[in-house]
């Protein structure tokens, strides 16, 4: 298989790089919103209850929450998030053609806090350094092409 992007996907990758850049940090957010409600909830033992009897935002036990159950809201937000950043991931992958690992390694930005904010900033660079590569060698061909 051929490696590198075709020229006719660079305007696409564009698109795809900066919806991935706000999805990365979007999805990092939220990942560590998670993470934080995950500790009140099992290491703490209670939930954040937005709009309740007790104010704005509250810890409560989960049974005891009458009003908007926040926590839920923050799993469901972050897993909806991370596969909007997975299917931004998919589609670098199949227009630029890097190797699965890459995939793989890049996906894992969603599951391991702070990650996405680390490759939010290296994968924009990458994927500039292949287009310029793939500009440098279309260049010569094209040229080739037209003598």
């Amino acid at each position: 298989m051929p490696s590198g992007p075709r020229p006719s996907d660079v305007p696409r990758i564009r698109k795809v790089l900066a919806v991935y850049r706000v999805s990365a940090i979007v999805t990092g957010v939220f990942l560590l919103l998670l993470c934080a409600m995950m500790v009140l909830r099992y290491g703490l033992g209670v939930d954040i209850e937005l709009g309740g009897a007790f104010g704005f935002l509250a810890l409560q036990p989960r049974e005891l929450i009458r009003a908007v159950d926040l926590s839920t809201g923050i799993l469901i937000a972050h897993g909806w998030l991370y596969v909007l950043y997975l299917g931004c991931d998919f589609l670098m992958w199949r227009m630029l053609r890097f190797s699965f690992r890459r995939f793989l390694l890049i996906a894992l930005g969603g599951i391991v806090p702070g990650l996405s904010f680390y490759f939010e900033f290296r994968v924009p660079r990458y994927v500039e350094e292949r287009l310029a590569e793939a500009h440098a060698t279309a260049v010569p061909a094209e040229a080739g092409a037209t003598a």
